[in-house]
Formats: structure tokens, C-alpha cells, sequence
């Protein structure tokens, strides 16, 4: 059984991987793994606002316990925060529970290790085969050798000080209207509140989840709820979370929507302005607009893009010793702060070169001009090796001949869903559009649900 996707290990709830039986076996195994090398200790367990989330919790902090591990149990909390918590409070690692973007149905468990960071292949592969191993239970301890749980009842507030310390004392948002969409999802307290307390004028919508309705309509993958919000309050900016809150999407006062790769630009050449940006160079995926790469190199700015997956971004900026990247679907790792994706930390960043530009975002992005880029997802009946359909590749290379270099075509399998995702971008909106149709429609004949 396979249990690690792009982003940890994600499915429905209640069919496997993410049944309580073998969320138990999960944490037993990253439990017994950690034991091994560091003895009792701690691990740091947050979660998004979903109704499956509480058994989920249940089923892993038993797991962990079981095997002789202690438990830190934090609740509703951007995946960043979790991160950020587990190293400075130097534990042995963090778990979020979450499927981010996804409908509540679907739950998923991610881990981050001590420093923080994303674990890496080898170490999934081992709690992989644990889970799977008989002998697994044989490990566990008896009486007072078996772990305990506790709560941290200040773990928001510790977060909300660590993102305001990102940028200098005394700036404050005083004067901004921003618009909030929280996703019904982790960060429903924590960006408004964080906002708030930097003086901004808040409008909070979304930020009553129930069990059920993260992301429903709302938050980063529906930014029509945010532009009409701000239209209607007049605001500033507004500012659209997913469910877990590691990424931001933004919009501008005139109601026109600011990706991740417009964010990354601004903020690159912000930190070459002040001598931040480390070897003048952004780190990003195969997914971003080709005209991210013409307004970077028009600043002297060197994009270096990797597979998707904000992991594979954070791996190469580790690597190549960088401090800025991200995704352009909002994730943006600003690794001089933080090790993942932070959706707060971004839109506080973005809000302070507002400030200090003393600029409207809709000025500041506007020098970024994006390619026509169609994004669409084809449901299958499972995950396909697409490379092993003659006709399919025929398709995406017919199309690659028709743009001539003029722009671009990808095509991959989904990390996290039954999907094949298609991206086709290019100056000509009518071609691409074509085109992507075209390459649609083979797909759907060929491995279509």
C-alpha cells in the first residue's frame, strides 16, 4: 500500500489510507521511528477545522502514546504555525491534519521534522513498510513507559507574535481595508486577528467553520467571493487562505486577482531593492507563467523551477542556498522566516511593501505581465502513467508543434486526487483554449471516469 502522495498522505475519510485502523498503525510507526533516535520526547499534532479531524487526532495520538511518545495536542492551526512551533519548541516533529484544498470529505496527515521541514522521501518509505509490518505492535512499551498527551493553550498567540516580528517595529496597517477569506479553514482566528492587531481594518468572511463547509465556495480556489467582497466593502486588498492556510491569494482594490507568481515577483525585487534576495534568484515550479520569467530577468533575477510541489521548491532552495520561492497557486516560502509555505506570512509581507512603497497592489503588480494560461482538471478513473498512451502523447506534442515555441504545454498526473491535470499557456487565448479542449478530450476517451 502506498501511502505518501506530493503532500503527505491524503484520501477519503474512512476508506484507506485514512481509516482509524490504519491512522493508529501511522502514528505507531512514525512514533517507534522517532523513539529510536531520540527517547520520549514530543510531537506536535495541529489540525484544520474538518469534522473527521477529531477522529483522525484521536486515532493518532493513541498511536504515538502506544509506542512510549508524548503528544502535544494545538487544534485548529495553519500548517505553517505548525512548522514554525514544532522547531522552536524543539520538538521531534510536527503532524498537521488536513487535506488543504480539498472537500471535507477528504483528510490527509502531513509530518514535518524537527527543523521544520517536509520529510523526506527515504523516511517515508520506512514508515511506509512499518505500517505494513506485523511485528509492529511487538514494540510497544508497558506501564509508565507508554507516552502522555497535553494541550498548549497559547499556541495562536505564539504564532501571531513570530509573524509580526517578520517585519520591523513600529510598521503598522493602519488605514488599509482588507478583506479576509479564511476558507472556514485553519486560519478563521488567526489572520484577522493577526490583522487586527497590526492595526488594519478587518472584514472577516468564512470564518465560521462548521465541520463541513472548508473551502466549500470560498478561500483560495473560489476568489469570486473574494472580489466581490472587496468590490462591496470598498476595501484595499483582500486576501483568500485554503483550508490550511499555507497559501494566499490576493486581490487588488480594483478587484483583479494577484497570484503566486505575481507575489513572487513583487517580493523578489523588493529584496533585491534591499539586498535580501540571496544570489538573485526565485525558486518556483514548472506551473509558473512564463511571464514571471521575463519580468525576473528584466530585474536581473534568475528563475530556477522544479516538479510541483511546494516540498520540491523547499528541497531546491535548501540545496542551492536560496531564500525566496514558491507556487503559483499561492505557496511562497520566504526561508529567511519560515520553512513551508505561510499564508499569513505572505500577506503580511505583501501588506508591508504596500506600506512602504506607500503603492496600491493593483500599481505594484501591475508591471508583471502574465501569459494566457488555461488550467484544467480531467477526473480518471485512477492514477495514470499518461507517457504509456500513444495517443495522448500525440496529442500534447500536436499541440506543443501548433505554439512553435510560443508558449507552453504540461501535462501530469495529480499528486493528491484521481486527476490529470492540464496546463496550456501562450500570447493567442483562443488557440490555447483549443488546444487545452483538444488535449481534454483524448484524455477523457482514453482513462476518463
Amino acid at each position: 500500500m502506498r501511502l505518501f502522495g506530493t503532500d503527505g498522505i491524503r484520501a477519503t475519510v474512512n476508506k484507506n489510507p485514512m481509516t482509524p485502523e490504519t491512522v493508529l498503525r501511522i502514528g505507531m510507526a512514525v512514533a517507534h521511528l522517532l523513539r529510536e533516535k531520540h527517547g520520549r520526547n514530543m510531537i506536535l499534532i495541529g489540525k484544520d477545522t474538518r469534522l473527521s479531524g477529531y477522529m483522525i487526532e484521536s486515532a493518532l495520538t493513541s498511536g504515538i502514546c502506544s509506542m512510549g511518545m508524548n503528544v502535544t495536542l494545538v487544534g485548529p492551526l495553519p500548517t505553517p504555525a505548525i512548522a514554525f512551533l514544532t522547531r522552536t519548541l524543539r520538538l521531534d516533529a510536527g503532524i498537521v491534519i488536513s487535506a488543504s484544498h480539498n472537500p471535507f470529505k477528504d483528510n490527509g496527515i502531513k509530518f514535518f521534522s524537527s527543523e521544520g521541514f517536509k520529510l523526506p522521501d527515504e523516511l517515508e518509505k520506512k514508515i511506509e513498510a512499518l505500517v505494513l509490518d506485523d511485528g509492529l505492535s511487538k514494540n510497544r512499551p508497558n506501564g509508565s513507559d507508554i507516552g502522555k498527551a497535553y494541550r498548549l493553550d497559547d499556541a495562536t498567540g505564539r504564532y501571531i507574535e513570530y509573524i509580526k516580528s517578520t517585519i520591523p517595529k513600529g510598521v503598522n496597517f493602519e488605514g488599509i481595508k482588507i478583506v479576509v477569506d479564511c476558507a472556514n479553514g485553519a486560519a478563521y482566528k488567526t489572520t484577522p486577528w493577526l490583522l487586527r492587531e497590526l492595526g488594519a481594518d478587518v472584514i472577516s468572511i468564512n470564518d465560521r467553520p462548521d465541520g463541513i463547509n472548508i473551502n466549500e465556495g470560498c478561500g483560495s480556489l473560489h476568489v469570486e467571493r473574494l472580489h466581490e467582497a472587496v468590490k462591496l466593502h470598498n476595501a484595499d486588498i483582500g486576501i483568500a487562505h485554503d483550508g490550511d492556510a499555507d497559501r494566499s491569494i490576493f486581490c487588488d482594490e480594483k478587484g483583479r486577482i494577484v497570484d503566486g507568481d505575481k507575489v513572487m515577483g513583487m517580493c523578489a525585487v523588493e529584496m533585491k531593492r534591499d539586498k535580501m534576495l540571496r544570489k538573485d534568484t526565485v525558486v518556483s515550479t514548472v506551473m509558473s507563467n512564463i511571464g514571471l520569467d521575463k519580468y525576473l530577468e528584466m530585474n536581473n533575477i534568475k528563475l530556477v523551477r522544479t516538479k510541483v510541489g511546494d516540498r520540491y521548491v523547499v528541497e531546491k532552495m535548501l540545496d542551492g542556498g536560496y531564500n525566496l520561492g514558491g507556487e503559483q497557486s499561492g505557496h511562497i516560502v520566504f526561508l529567511n522566516h519560515n520553512t513551508t509555505g505561510d499564508g499569513p506570512l505572505t500577506a503580511v509581507q505583501v501588506l508591508h511593501i504596500m506600506k512602504k512603497r506607500e503603492s496600491a497592489l493593483s500599481k505594484l503588480s501591475q508591471e508583471i505581465k502574465l501569459y494566457p494560461q488555461i488550467l484544467t482538471n480531467v477526473e480518471v478513473k485512477h492514477f495514470t502513467n499518461i507517457k504509456t498512451i500513444p495517443e495522448i502523447e500525440e496529442a500534447i506534442k500536436a499541440a506543443e508543434k501548433r505554439l512553435e515555441g510560443r508558449g507552453r504545454v504540461l501535462v501530469r498526473p495529480s499528486g493528491t486526487e484521481p486527476k490529470i491535470r492540464i496546463m496550456v499557456e501562450g500570447k493567442d487565448f483562443k488557440l490555447i483554449k483549443k488546444l487545452s479542449e483538444d488535449i481534454s478530450r483524448v484524455i477523457k476517451e482514453k482513462c476518463g471516469s
